[in-house]
């Protein structure tokens, strides 16, 4: 996993934009500098990674209530 994502950040690292499809929390917060959440295809949030996975929307969809 560490090394996974020491290539990606050495590639990101280069000036290159990457999205990244990731379930992995430890991965989420060591790569992204901004977050976007789908739930069912439609965006429920956007933004700083810390603060989006305290989303209520973010949450409930992908923990339950």
């Amino acid at each position: 996993m560490n090394e996974a994502i020491d290539l990606v950040k050495a590639i990101a690292n280069t000036g290159i934009t990457l999205i990244v499809v990731e379930h992995v929390m430890k991965a989420i917060l060591d790569l992204s500098k901004k977050l976007v959440v789908l739930n069912y295809g439609q965006k429920i949030a956007e933004g700083d990674p810390r603060e989006v996975l305290r989303d209520p929307k973010v949450v409930e969809a992908y923990l339950g209530e």
